[in-house]
């Protein structure tokens, strides 16, 4: 990674340029057996098309909030890193109401817990593969019908600031440039020790923990995450088998 890399966008866009066919999240759900692998260049790509969506479609500007009612999943990490290179603030787990726009999981709680935002509303089934409900939830666009169609590449209408807050978490808020330092400084103690590190991870995103371990600490260091939800449905063996097949180098659990 770049030393000059100010905000978890340009860890990302750093990441693509050294090289973006290399693994860089790989999801699991043991409740359900999914299993998919993003490259880096794939979850660019997700990235771009998301903030396009924000941007052009849904309309925010730099400052404005966006309550991510979402659980750990690598849908969870596109929007924490399309809300970046916009410049709004991710509020994960935040409250809808004082939210520009909302962002929910198929749940029912966070979806009528979302109707609470006066601004946009954008549901996510979090299928595999990206795929859209059977029917779209009341007062919500559907993520996988609206993403699609966003242009594969992105460009701000306004520079990000570094210095800016970019990201509010179990109540602490985070500029930019807050995020990136602190993913570098607390990698060593997460075993992240550089390229080729390949951190599991089964911790919730709704701490700083949670989301340096699933996503900043890897992206800061050129590692990659295996991001596991329902992690506690896997047995001993079987996750001693995913260790081995996935080339494991640290467990965070």
């Amino acid at each position: 990674m770049n030393a000059t890399d100010r905000t978890p966008a340009d860890l990302l866009s750093s990441a693509l340029a050294a090289d973006p066919g290399r693994p860089l999240v790989t999801f699991y759900d043991d409740a359900t057996g999914e299993r998919v692998e993003l490259s880096v260049a794939t979850f660019a790509n997700w990235v771009a098309k998301t903030a396009n969506l924000l941007q052009d479609e849904l309309s925010v500007e730099p400052g404005d909030r966006v309550a991510l009612l979402l659980p750990a999943h690598w849908q969870t990490a596109v929007w924490l890193l399309a809300c970046a290179s916009v410049g709004v603030i991710a509020d994960v787990a935040g409250d809808p109401a004082a939210a520009d726009v909302a962002v929910s999981g198929p749940e029912p709680e966070t979806l009528d817990a979302a109707r609470a935002c006066p601004g946009p509303r954008i549901a996510l089934a979090l299928r595999p593969l990206g795929g859209r409900f059977p029917q779209p939830p009341e007062g919500f666009a559907d993520y996988a019908v609206e993403v699609p169609g966003q242009g594969d590449r992105f460009v701000p209408y306004a520079p990000v600031d570094p210095e800016e807050p970019a990201l509010i978490v179990a109540g602490r808020e985070f500029t930019g440039a807050e995020v990136v330092e602190r993913a570098r400084a607390e990698a060593p103690e997460l075993g992240l020790t550089g390229p080729g590190s390949r951190l599991l991870s089964g911790l919730p995103f709704d701490t700083w923990e949670g989301l340096r371990t699933g996503l900043y600490g890897p992206l800061a260091t050129g590692g990659s995450v295996v991001l596991c939800r329902n992690l506690d449905r896997l047995g001993d063996e079987a996750l001693d088998k995913r260790v081995e097949s996935e080339r494991v180098t640290v467990i965070a659990r």
